[in-house]
């Protein structure tokens, strides 16, 4: 990673193709190889589905960012505040639903800058805490949170088409965060 400068824009209903195309790559590079094929298929039909994808990038309480590294579409991640939480629904915290690099872009410490600013962007609408839900396997994504100071401290089901599978529920304290900040 030599010089690498990123660049993040929020999403705009004009970005909805471009969305899904990244959405449905990464989802599908990620976790297609650790699901059974039938049920993967019906999640991922229902989950970028493109009136699904609209409601949810025209929601006031989500956004969504495209994370650009010089010109190049690397990645992306959504928060989402107040009821479009999919668990916890207080107004003192904010959800890092999604956050994915396209493959080729990985091992460069993208993930890492991408989880920074979301985490300043959560800061900056004065929450109390971040959090987001990791499949109980995904091992490394738990190990990449957890290095960054994100604490389990729950669990919930999620379900890829008829399999229910666990996540884990992990949270990042963000008044640590500010104070650190203004040290």
């Amino acid at each position: 990673m030599i010089n690498m400068q990123l660049h993040f824009r929020k999403c705009e209903p004009s970005d909805l193709e471009r969305l899904i195309d990244i959405a449905k790559t990464t989802f599908v590079a990620a976790f297609e190889k650790d699901n059974e094929p039938e049920d993967f298929k019906a999640y991922v039909n229902m989950a970028f589905e493109k009136e699904n994808i609209l409601g949810q990038l025209i929601n006031q309480d989500s956004s969504f960012y495209f994370v650009f590294m010089d010109e190049h579409l690397v990645g992306y991640f959504k928060l989402n505040v107040d009821q479009a939480q999919t668990d916890i629904k207080t107004e003192e915290t904010i959800e890092l639903e999604r956050i994915y690099v396209l493959q080729d872009f990985q091992g460069q410490r993208i993930g890492k800058l991408m989880l920074q600013k979301a985490i300043a962007l959560a800061a900056e609408k004065n929450k109390k805490y971040i959090w987001l839900g990791v499949w109980e396997h995904n091992i490394d994504a738990i190990r990449f949170y957890q290095k960054y100071g994100f604490e389990k401290f729950a669990i919930h089901p999620y379900f890829v088409g008829k399999d229910e599978q666990t996540d884990w529920l992990l949270r990042f304290d963000l008044i640590n965060f500010q104070s650190d900040q203004n040290n």
